[in-house]
């Protein structure tokens, strides 16, 4: 029996903001001293300047494994699992005030802080080769 691992990564989602312009409808009116004047509307339109570092895009992942399954599919594989692959991320800041950053403290104060979290990086498939 024949197998096939596929991995489908995951992307994170794209940040940005809304922004407001105008754009011409196609019509015209009279203007104020006779003459044709084209008609304008306002539409929002998203602008993209990053990409997120805590969220994948969902929405493309799924996209991203139907293609991938129809394509296994279509070579004559059956698809026998699909796992979701985790990865995690994480960041600490230590900082003292007076006292030295070994095990021997020699008085003053400080703190500390951390966190992590994890996202799923990816898919990995398993299809078999329907015989």
């Amino acid at each position: 029996m024949q197998h096939q691992t596929v991995f489908v990564k995951a992307n994170f989602k794209p940040i940005g903001k809304n922004i407001a312009k105008k754009v011409p409808t196609g019509e015209t009116k009279k203007g104020l001293f006779g003459g044709d004047k084209e008609v304008m509307k306002e539409v929002t339109e998203f602008q993209q300047t990053g990409y997120s570092d805590s969220e994948i895009d969902g929405r493309r992942l799924t996209e991203d494994i139907q293609s991938a399954t129809e394509k296994l599919e279509s070579d004559g594989y059956e698809i026998v699992s699909i796992m979701p692959i985790t990865s995690g991320n994480h960041f600490y800041e230590w900082k003292a005030n007076g006292a030295r950053m070994d095990n021997h403290c020699s008085g003053g104060g400080g703190y500390g802080y951390g966190y992590g979290y994890s996202y799923t990086e990816g898919v990995t498939i398993i299809a078999r080769k329907n015989t």
